[in-house]
């Protein structure tokens, strides 16, 4: 039978854990908005893929939006939170340490073609039957999964507590227009020391950093379809053109491609 499938956030539900032996294992959930897994960590590693909806994983003082047709990888031991933006069908892949795909901690990646095609097949494999084509399947998979192109979607959070006052308040509303200076004035710190802040603890400017959190922002919303010219508009763009052609320039491509389900 296919793998079982829960719609809830407890850990303790009936689920295989890879060994050395049978280093990937899948799981299923499904949950609506606003669900909430609480910060947790694993010995092995995990690669979700989000088959529909969007989600926020928060890990390494960073937050990444994982959109609907693409995957986050938690390196084993990382502890990370998550909170469903939008109603979402998950299908997690545990995997052994021994077997990482990936030098990064967390990263937001593109599912291929090959790769949601595998994914699939091992879904509705009988998980109570340990055969042969399981364990080809997933040697597949974890061949496929190191060819999984990044995706931009990191927003990273910083230790200072000015720098997170700033960082938290443009979260909450990501299209303030508000200047560095003008920012200043409100968390305390002057316009040079948050300057030199969002570039020690952050590695980027204001601007750089300010446009991956509206990006972020954006996500959930281009995902349940809100139109382009609202979207733009929430985020302080002058107009949808002006959005989208940053969002091209990032991405390479428009936001209605780039958050199509496939």
């Amino acid at each position: 039978m296919p793998i079982p499938v829960v719609t809830h956030t407890q850990f303790n539900w009936n689920c295989d854990f890879p060994t050395a032996i049978r280093p990937l294992t899948m799981s299923g959930r499904d949950l609506p908005a606003d669900a909430v897994l609480l910060p947790h960590h694993h010995p092995w590693g995990q690669f979700t893929y989000a088959m529909q909806g969007v989600m926020r994983v928060t890990a390494n003082h960073s937050s990444w939006i994982v959109p609907p047709q693409r995957a986050i990888w938690i390196a084993p031991d990382v502890e990370h939170a998550v909170t469903i933006l939008e109603p979402t069908r998950l299908r997690p892949l545990c995997v052994h340490a021994s077997r990482s795909p990936f030098p990064d901690a967390c990263k937001v990646v593109e599912v291929s073609g090959l790769l949601r095609e595998l994914l699939s097949a091992l879904e509705q494999h009988d998980q109570d039957e340990q055969s042969g084509r399981e364990r080809l399947l997933g040697e597949m998979i974890l061949d496929e999964l190191p060819r999984c192109a990044a995706r931009p979607l990191r927003v990273p959070l910083p230790h200072d507590k000015r720098l997170k006052a700033l960082c938290d308040a443009l979260i909450a509303d990501p299209g303030a227009e508000h200047t560095l200076a003008a920012w200043a004035g409100q968390v305390g710190a002057s316009e040079r020391t948050l300057t030199r802040l969002f570039e020690r603890e952050l590695g980027m400017r204001f601007s750089q950093w300010r446009q991956q959190a509206r990006l972020a922002h954006a996500a959930p919303l281009i995902a349940r379809g809100v139109p382009l010219s609202l979207v733009a508009a929430q985020l302080g763009y002058a107009s949808q053109s002006a959005f989208s052609a940053m969002f091209k320039k990032t991405f390479g491509s428009t936001p209605t491609s780039f958050f199509a389900e496939k």
